[in-house]
């Protein structure tokens, strides 16, 4: 009963996040509708014109929509999970950028056209002479930089840190972009209503990023007085930090989350880096494991003890409190995935049917094996370790079927590499399983959380 009331509210704070949004789109757009004149859709260049300014006032309403998916609002983080916002924070971003590049695009050419000069002459005049336009420029920079370093080929080649400090940057084309539109937007001079709003829009999501990623951090870890407490090597390449405090239990953290961990030395206090608990939270310490990917995490085996911390979390909704215990749950981790599995499992109700699948290439790769293994005989849990090639282990719908009793009728819960998520996927469509009994969170850097 409680569980579903939980699922019950969650879907209630999903359904209210959309409306507001859908209302804010359609209250954006009629900013602009209630400010246009016959003149501004007389003949094909006004008309081009307009068109550019519905797509700047779109672009701009969906770039700050996609902040307030990422400013870690509690209410948002737990109706949606932390997982989905980013991933419609990775679907609607391009949408933002293409409209304000047609805007600039079509604006250039409409006002081209209009003053029957050259398209590269009328974006110089604009950029030199206009209001604010050389601050809004360098936005749009910013803005098309953040989306070529998120295309996929792109995003294969550089670090995470490079892509982290181009997407920081954002913040900073927002802000420059602002006045540019205030100043010279047709919808708001003249028209302090619509100024109002579109100031109290801005204002509202500043407020929230500042609030939940700086101040609350900030107070929640100096407060706790997070300290590395030591580093410990799991296997080759795999550390593990314990983190003590003060009544960490205030932090509400559950096995399978995740915080967004800073460590305050000389070279990495302004990176932030999102990685698992590996480990239930105990009343003063926390504990995370992390692989060395070659950039920021290859360094933290040289944290030293009392290095302080700053967090922002815990984040995910993937915890043992969210599983539909009525059902036999699978529990599928590939890799260094295991580790909030590991960490979920701590937390799972007695009397679970549970099976858990521990996916590695190499047998050298199954880290914690002796404290899973420790743990699945005191839970009851059914462990199936799975270290070896695809072709050895594929997981797919005949495997699963022989290793699992009733599968049809099971929960999976999936954390790993798009890979391994892909197979399950594929398998429970292959068993006929509907797809809302898959469950899972992607583990790699590809997918935008570096999430270990």
């Amino acid at each position: 009963m409680a569980k579903s009331l939980t699922r019950k509210r969650a879907s209630l704070r999903l359904d209210a996040a959309a409306t507001i949004t859908g209302l804010g789109l359609g209250l954006t757009l009629a900013v602009l509708v209630s400010t246009l004149s016959v003149d501004d859709v007389n003949g094909p260049y006004p008309i081009i014109t307009t068109i550019s300014r519905v797509a700047a006032l779109s672009g701009s309403y969906l770039a700050l929509v996609g902040l307030m998916m990422v400013a870690r609002i509690p209410w948002i983080e737990r109706a949606v999970g932390h997982d989905r916002l980013v991933l419609w924070h990775r679907k609607s971003a391009p949408y933002s950028l293409f409209l304000i590049l047609f805007h600039v695009l079509l604006v250039v050419l409409g006002y081209a056209a209009t003053d029957r000069i050259r398209v590269g002459s009328e974006l110089w005049r604009l950029v030199t002479t206009y209001p604010w336009m050389l601050p809004a420029f360098v936005a749009f920079i910013l803005f098309m930089s953040a989306g070529v370093s998120s295309y996929k080929r792109v995003r294969a080649k550089i670090k995470y840190e490079t892509w982290w400090t181009i997407h920081l940057y954002t913040y900073l084309g927002i802000a420059l972009s602002f006045m540019h539109q205030i100043q010279t937007g047709v919808m708001f001079i003249n028209h302090p209503l619509n100024r109002a709003y579109w100031i109290a829009l801005y204002v509202i999501v500043a407020v929230n990023i500042i609030n939940w990623r700086v101040i609350v951090p900030l107070i929640k870890s100096f407060r706790l007085k997070l300290k590395v407490e030591k580093v410990e090597v799991e296997g080759p390449g795999i550390i593990s930090i314990y983190v003590n405090g003060k009544n960490i239990s205030k932090l509400g953290a559950k096995g399978g989350q995740f915080f967004n961990w800073r460590f305050l030395t000389t070279d990495h206090w302004y990176e932030s880096h999102p990685f698992s608990l590996s480990a239930a939270p105990k009343p003063n310490q926390l504990r995370l494991t992390v692989k060395n990917l070659g950039d920021h995490s290859s360094s933290l085996v040289d944290l030293k003890k009392g290095t302080r911390v700053m967090v922002e979390g815990p984040y995910g909704t993937f915890t043992a409190s969210r599983t539909d215990v009525r059902r036999p749950l699978v529990l599928v981790g590939g890799g260094v995935g295991i580790t909030p599995i590991r960490a979920m499992i701590e937390d799972m109700p007695p009397h679970t049917s549970v099976d858990l699948i521990y996916r590695t290439s190499r047998t050298e790769d199954l880290i914690m094996k002796a404290e899973i293994e420790a743990l699945c005989a005191e839970k009851g849990i059914r462990l199936h370790l799975m270290a070896g090639s695809r072709s050895i282990y594929p997981l797919d719908a005949k495997t699963l079927k022989s290793l699992i009793y009733n599968v049809r009728d099971a929960e999976f819960y999936v954390c790993g590499p798009s890979t391994l998520t892909d197979a399950i996927k594929k398998a429970a469509l292959d068993l006929k399983m509907p797809a809302s009994r898959v469950h899972h969170e992607i583990f790699e850097y590809h997918a935008v959380l570096e999430k270990e």
